[in-house]
C-alpha cells in the first residue's frame, strides 16, 4: 500500500508543477499573439436551448448607464448555447432537455450558481459553491466514507443524488468547479428525472463544451495557507474542419485548510472537449437541403442558403486526482465518558481547540483517481423534433486511511483511540447510455413541448479491505498524534471483498401543454427497473450472494398560470423512491436498513410558488411554499433485537423558499436565496424519535452575495451565510450550534486583458461546525486570503 501511495502522489506534484509553467507561460505569451477573429455571427438551433451561462473570466469592465434592454443575441453553438444577459448571476434555462420551459415557467424551486458568482467568490471546491444554496447541509463522513461533498437537501440525504451533465455521478471524492459552466440544484423529489433518490431533491454539474469561439482564459491564485492555484481555459476552432472545435480546461491545487492543524489538499485535473458541427453551413451546389414541416417533407432548401447544422457530435475527457491529508474533525463526548471533567460537556462538541489534529500523518491519506469519457450525439430531423444521444463510461477509485476521533472507554484524563481507524480501497464505475427524442407539437390550439426518452445504466462497485498499523492513544486535550511512530503489527489486504452490481432500465415521458397565453399545463411519468446484485467473500465464512429487484413508477404534474409575460404562479406535484440497494449495498440482515426485504421508501411533495423577471427582466425572483413527506420511511424498534426493519414510518418537511439573482441597478448584482425548514418525524417504531426534527435540517438557512461596479475599474463584492443549529440525528441528543460567516472581494480591472482581484474568507475568523457527524465534527475553515490574476485573450 506505501508503494502505491508514493507512486500516486509524485504524479500529482509532477502534474501540478506542469500545470503551474503552463499557466505561467500562456498569459506570459498570449499578449504577443494575435487577436484571433471574430465568431461567425450564430443561428439559433433548432435544439430547445439548454444553458444560458456564458463562460466568464475576468470580471467584465463596469457597466454603463442604463440603456434599452437589447435582444437576445443568437446562438452559435449547440451545447451548451449561450445567450447574452445583461445579468452576470441570471440564469433563464436548464442543461438538461426534460426541462422543457425557461425557469420562470419551470414548476421547481431551482437555484443556478452560475461561473461567474463562483469566479467572483473565489470558490474552488463543489461545497464552496453550494454555499450560495439556502436549504442544504453538509454532513461529515461516518465508517470511512468520504466527509467531502455528502450533502443534504430540505432535510434528506443527497449523497448519491449528484450529476454530471444529467447521468449520475457516484463517485467519492470532492469535487472541483474548474470544469464547471453552471450548477444546478433541483429542489423536492423528482425521481421522474432522475431515477432512484432526489427525495430533498438533486444538483446537476454542467460542463464546460467546446464553441466556435477563439479564447484564452487564465487564473493564477496564491493566498494564505500555502495556497496554490492555477487554471487555464483554452477553447479553438479546427482550422480546416467547418464547425469543429475543441476546447481545453487544466487546474491544479493545493493548500493547507485555514484553522486545521495538518490537514491539506493537493489535487489536479484536465478535461477536454471535442466538437464537430457547430454553428452553420451553406447549402452546396450539388444539393438542397430537405426540409420538414407538419405537412410533411416540403422540398429543399435553395443553393446557396445558410442553415443551422443538423448534426452535432461532441466528446468529453475527465481526469482528476487528489492527494489529501483526511479530516475527520473533533470528538463528541458520549454518554458513557469517565473522565468527571468533561461530564458537563456530554453530548456536546468536545471543548477543545477547533484545530486539533487526532490522525497520524504516517498513516493517514486520502486518494482518488476519477476518469470519465463522454459522447454525445445530436440531430435535428426537424424543426420539431431533434435526437440526442449521451453515452458516458467512467470510474473512481479511492484509497484512504483515516482516524474518527472516538475516545477510550474508561479512560481517566479522556484518551482518543489510536487504533480506531477506517480503511477503502474501493472502486466505482458507471456505463450509461440516454436516449431523449425532444419534440414540440400542436394538436389543435395546444402546443405541447416535451420529450420521450430511454435511460439505461450499469454501475459496479468493489471492495477490497486491509488492516493498516496501530499508534499509541492519543490526548484529547494535547493531541501528539501527527507523528507519533505507530506500533509494528500485521498489516494488508484481509482477504475479504465486496462486489456489487446495480442496474437500471427506465423509460419516461415529458410533456408541457400550453393551453392559452396564460395556463401552461405539464406533467412527467417515470418507470425504472432497478436490479441490485450484492457478492460478499469473506475468507471464514465464504460467498455470500444477496439481490433484489425494484419496479417503480414516479410522477410528476404541475399547473403554471402567467398572470402577465414576465412572471408565473405555480402549484406542482411529485414523487421519488430510495430503494434498498440505492447505494450498492444489501444486507441480509433483518434489521438493517439495506435489508433485502424491505421495498422502497416512497416521498411525495407539493409546492406552491411564483417566479417573476424584475427591471426590464435584469432580475429574477422566486419564492415557494412547500410539503415533502416520506410516506412509508424505513424503521426499527432499537429496544426489540428480534424486531425487523419496517417501511412503517413517517417523516413530513414543511417548508419556505426565497431567491433573489441577477442585477438590481446597472452597477448592483446580487444573489440571495432564504430557507425555512420545519422537520418533524410522525410516526416511528422508536417511540423516542417521534415528535423529534430530522437530522441534519437546519431551520433557517441565508446567504448573500453583493456586487458592486464602483468608480473607475474597481469592483468589489461580500456577504454573508447563515446556517442555523441542526441535530446529528433523529435522537435529537447531539446538536451542532448555528453560525454566521462573512467574505468580501476587491477586484480592479487592469485592462481588457487582466484583472486583479483579492478574496477574504470567514472575515472574523469565526470558529464553527461546517459538517455534522454521529461521532465527530468536523470545524469549518478559518480566516484566509486568495490573491488572483486572471488573463483573457
Amino acid at each position: 500500500m506505501k508503494s502505491k501511495r508514493s507512486r500516486l502522489k509524485n504524479r500529482q506534484h509532477e502534474g501540478f508543477v506542469l500545470l503551474t509553467a503552463l499557466c505561467g507561460a500562456g498569459v506570459a505569451n498570449a499578449q504577443d499573439a494575435e487577436t484571433p477573429a471574430p465568431a461567425p455571427e450564430g443561428t439559433v438551433s433548432t435544439l430547445p436551448p439548454q444553458v444560458v451561462q456564458s463562460t466568464q473570466a475576468p470580471r467584465p469592465a463596469p457597466r454603463p448607464a442604463p440603456a434599452p434592454r437589447p435582444a437576445p443575441a443568437p446562438v452559435v453553438e449547440i451545447a451548451p448555447p449561450v445567450i447574452e444577459t445583461d445579468s452576470l448571476y441570471q440564469a433563464e434555462t436548464l442543461a438538461s432537455p426534460k426541462y422543457t420551459q425557461p425557469l420562470l415557467d419551470t414548476p421547481k424551486t431551482i437555484q443556478v450558481i452560475p461561473q461567474a458568482l463562483m469566479q467572483d467568490q473565489g470558490a474552488t471546491t463543489l461545497r464552496e459553491a453550494l454555499r450560495n444554496v439556502s436549504g442544504i447541509s453538509v454532513q461529515a463522513g461516518e465508517g470511512g466514507g468520504v466527509p467531502g461533498d455528502n450533502i443534504s437537501i430540505r432535510g434528506f440525504a443527497a449523497r448519491n443524488d449528484l450529476f454530471i451533465d444529467g447521468i449520475r455521478d457516484f463517485g467519492a471524492y470532492s469535487r472541483d468547479p474548474f470544469n464547471l459552466e453552471q450548477v444546478e440544484v433541483v429542489k423536492g423529489p423528482a425521481s421522474t428525472n432522475t431515477g432512484r433518490g432526489s427525495t430533498g431533491g438533486s444538483i446537476n454539474l454542467v460542463s464546460k463544451s467546446a464553441k466556435l469561439n477563439d479564447f484564452l482564459h487564465t487564473d493564477v491564485s496564491v493566498g494564505s495557507d500555502s495556497l496554490l492555484r492555477s487554471t487555464i481555459d483554452y477553447n479553438t476552432p479546427i482550422t480546416g474542419i467547418e464547425g469543429a472545435a475543441l476546447r481545453l480546461n487544466v487546474m491544479g491545487h493545493e493548500n493547507d485548510t485555514p484553522g486545521r492543524d495538518f490537514i491539506s489538499n493537493e489535487r489536479w485535473g484536465i478535461a477536454g472537449s471535442l466538437a464537430f458541427g457547430l454553428g452553420e453551413t451553406v447549402v452546396p451546389s450539388s444539393s438542397g437541403k430537405s426540409t420538414f414541416d407538419k405537412n410533411g417533407w416540403s422540398g429543399k432548401e435553395s443553393v446557396g442558403a445558410v442553415v443551422p447544422n443538423d448534426t452535432r457530435l461532441y466528446v468529453n475527457f475527465f481526469h482528476f486526482e487528489e492527494d489529501n491529508v483526511p479530516d475527520y474533525g473533533i470528538p463528541w463526548v458520549p454518554d458513557n465518558i469517565s473522565d468527571p471533567a468533561l461530564f458537563p460537556f456530554i453530548d456536546k462538541v468536545a471543548p477543545v481547540p477547533y484545530s486539533n489534529f487526532y490522525g497520524n500523518l504516517r498513516r493517514d491519506v486520502e486518494q482518488t483517481r476519477t476518469t470519465a469519457t463522454t459522447i454525445r450525439f445530436e440531430h435535428d430531423f426537424n424543426d420539431s423534433l431533434t435526437l440526442r444521444n449521451q453515452l458516458r463510461v467512467g470510474s473512481t477509485d479511492r484509497y484512504s486511511v483515516a482516524t474518527p476521533p472516538r475516545f477510550v472507554t474508561g479512560s481517566v484524563p479522556a484518551l482518543i483511540r489510536g487504533d480506531n481507524y477506517r480503511n477503502r480501497d474501493e472502486t466505482n464505475s458507471i456505463i450509461a447510455n440516454q436516449t431523449d427524442f425532444i419534440f414540440s407539437a400542436t394538436t389543435g390550439a395546444i402546443q405541447h413541448n416535451g420529450v420521450v426518452g430511454f435511460e439505461f445504466i450499469e454501475e459496479e462497485f468493489d471492495r477490497y479491505p486491509f488492516t493498516s498499523l496501530d499508534m499509541a492513544h492519543v490526548d484529547l486535550f494535547r493531541p501528539m498524534s501527527a507523528n507519533a511512530p505507530l506500533i509494528p503489527g500485521p498489516a494488508g489486504p484481509t482477504g475479504d471483498s465486496t462486489h456489487a452490481v446495480a442496474s437500471t432500465a427506465a423509460a419516461y415521458l415529458f410533456d408541457t401543454m400550453e393551453l392559452t397565453d396564460w395556463l401552461e399545463v405539464s406533467g412527467g411519468a417515470r418507470y425504472d427497473h432497478y436490479e441490485t446484485d450484492y457478492t460478499s467473500i469473506d475468507p471464514v465464512t465464504g460467498i455470500t450472494r444477496l439481490g433484489r429487484v425494484d419496479e417503480v413508477v414516479s410522477g410528476q404534474a404541475a399547473v403554471v398560470f402567467k398572470p402577465v409575460e414576465h412572471g408565473s404562479v405555480y402549484f406542482g406535484w411529485g414523487t421519488s423512491f430510495n430503494p434498498s440497494g440505492e447505494a450498492l449495498s444489501l444486507s441480509n440482515a433483518a434489521t438493517a436498513n439495506n435489508s433485502i426485504n424491505v421495498g422502497p421508501e416512497v416521498n411525495e411533495t407539493f409546492e406552491l410558488g411564483t417566479k417573476w423577471q424584475l427591471f426590464e427582466e435584469r432580475l429574477s425572483l422566486s419564492s415557494a411554499i412547500f410539503q415533502t413527506t416520506k410516506t412509508n420511511a424505513r424503521t426499527q424498534d432499537p429496544t426489540d433485537p428480534t424486531d425487523f426493519t419496517v417501511l412503517d414510518g413517517e417523516q413530513e418537511i414543511q417548508g419556505f423558499e426565497f431567491g433573489l439573482a441577477g442585477q438590481v441597478t446597472p452597477w448592483w448584482e446580487i444573489y440571495t436565496s432564504y430557507t425555512h425548514l420545519d422537520s418533524e418525524i410522525t410516526k416511528s417504531r422508536n417511540l423516542l424519535e417521534v415528535g423529534n426534527e430530522t437530522a441534519h435540517t437546519p431551520e433557517n438557512t441565508f446567504s448573500l452575495w453583493n456586487n458592486f461596479d464602483l468608480p473607475g475599474k474597481f469592483f468589489a463584492g461580500g456577504g454573508p451565510v447563515f446556517v442555523d443549529s441542526r441535530y446529528s440525528n433523529n435522537s435529537n441528543n447531539r446538536q451542532a450550534p448555528s453560525y454566521t460567516t462573512w467574505d468580501a472581494m476587491i477586484g480592479y480591472e487592469m485592462n481588457e486583458n487582466v484583472t486583479l482581484r483579492v478574496n477574504v474568507f470567514n472575515i472574523a475568523d469565526e470558529a464553527y461546525v461546517d459538517r455534522v457527524g454521529g461521532g465527530h465534527v468536523i470545524p469549518g475553515a478559518g480566516r484566509s486570503v486568495m490573491f488572483t490574476v486572471s488573463g483573457k485573450f
